[in-house]
């Protein structure tokens, strides 16, 4: 049988909020996972995802990301992302899913995730986005629709797992391609800029990966189909759970047994097998001789069971609504610290100028908000635009030059009250007053 959340051990809701010790998970290899708040978290993402996740916190470093980025790549209701953020950050708790061992976090409280996103987009071809699966598989679905954020979903991806140094990453085979193109672009920026990035390693468990649609078993069971009696969700209720069952699609015959020519009842078995823990073949043995309904019937029980405790802990946990958000914002803190330290790396490969926070990480040494940091030379009094422009003077920008030089002092007046730095390339641009 699946090992229960409950073997986790301790009160979940007590260990969401229990500090660990930093310094012994320095020690420990990184694993870092995600799931997108959309849909309904069903079995497959528990036999899927969470309970390695489980499994691996025990002996890793782990960061759960909520990837709420990701998800609007798709339109989504505001208030109903909200209300399934909560909700899975509970579902993880009652799988068994440690927040003390573990960082759980929303990928939009963490802004390195973006600004690492456009240092990566400066360095993958489009030609590579254009070739991955997903994508040309969505676009011939509906071309209409597509935009930018779907098309660099794997570089934002790529940016999730590089940020944190991660040496283990558990995706399903649907993800593999993204996952190759996630260590093909950190090598590539290594490449060209020295050894920033770690270089991940994937982790596919050898059984229970892949569940398919109780209605359409040739298609992977996913838990944002239309068709929600496609999966079943660790919350539906038990006779929800029998009504999903015995209506599941199987085949032609009678004859309970793993065939690539039954694609439905082999489907069933899998699940079996998953759930029970059995092997495939005692579940063949016990079941010959008998039909589909009374298999049906034992799989709808079996489920249930399994169910049933985490569901009574998701009710206790999600019964604390404040305790989930304390759970995301110190989850927040830790991601943040991580990343940008890696961010900070990244920065300085490619030549961006550090700013105070960078030299405070980098040196160790600490200051309060409102200590000045000699670090970088600031001049006192900014320069006009024309005594900016002159660094890069060429024949062309002789004309704008001299213009701009006729002035009054009023336009440098302007340049003080708009900035230091001129990242306004015109007096209307700059002009703050008008």
């Amino acid at each position: 049988m699946i090992s229960s959340p409950e073997s986790a051990g301790g009160n979940m809701q007590d260990a969401a909020v229990r500090v660990g010790d930093p310094m012994a998970e320095k020690s420990r290899p990184l694993m870092m996972s995600g799931i997108q708040p959309t849909g309904a978290l069903m079995i497959g993402n528990y036999v899927g995802a969470l309970k390695h996740w489980v499994e691996l916190q025990a002996t890793h470093e782990s960061f759960f990301l909520l990837a709420d980025l990701h998800a609007i790549t798709v339109p989504q209701d505001p208030t109903d992302l909200q209300r399934r953020s909560l909700e899975f950050v509970a579902l993880f708790l009652a799988c068994g899913v440690d927040a003390e061992r573990g960082t759980i976090f929303l990928q939009s409280h963490v802004p390195a995730h973006t600004q690492l996103l456009w240092v990566l987009n400066c360095v993958v071809p489009m030609g590579e986005l254009q070739r991955m699966t997903q994508f040309k598989d969505k676009v011939g679905r509906n071309a209409a629709n597509i935009h930018v954020g779907l098309f660099d979903y794997p570089v934002l991806m790529a940016a999730d797992i590089l940020l944190y140094g991660a040496d283990l990453v558990p995706v399903g085979d649907d993800q593999k391609q993204h996952m190759e193109f996630t260590r093909h672009v950190a090598r590539k920026f290594n490449g060209l800029y020295g050894e920033v990035f770690k270089i991940p390693e994937a982790y596919t468990p050898r059984t229970g990966t892949r569940l398919m649609g109780l209605q359409t078993p040739s298609v992977k069971m996913s838990k944002s189909d239309r068709n929600a009696d496609n999966y079943v969700a660790l919350l539906d209720p038990s006779e929800v759970v029998s009504r999903k069952i015995k209506t599941a699609v199987t085949d032609s015959g009678s004859e309970i047994r793993c065939d690539a020519a039954k694609p439905g009842i082999s489907n069933l078995i899998t699940l079996y097998a998953t759930v029970s823990g059995e092997d495939v073949e005692a579940i063949h043995n016990r079941y010959i001789g008998k039909g589909y309904a009374e298999f049906k019937k034992n799989l709808a029980e079996l489920i249930i069971d399994f169910l049933g405790p985490i569901q009574k802990r998701y009710s206790s946990i999600a019964a604390d609504p404040v305790m989930l958000v304390e759970v995301l914002q110190r989850g927040a803190r830790n991601a943040r610290e991580r990343s940008e330290d890696t961010l900070s790396r990244v920065y300085r490969a490619v030549g961006f100028i550090p700013d105070e926070g960078d030299h405070r990480r980098h040196s160790g040494k600490r200051w309060l908000s409102n200590e000045r940091q000699a670090y970088i030379p600031v001049p006192v009094t900014p320069r006009a635009l024309h005594q900016r422009r002159s660094i890069m003077e060429t024949k062309e920008t002789k004309d704008v030059t001299a213009a701009a030089a006729a002035e009054t002092d009023a336009e440098v007046e302007c340049m003080t009250d708009c900035c230091g730095c001129c990242c306004c390339d015109t007096e209307e641009e700059c002009s703050m007053e008008e």
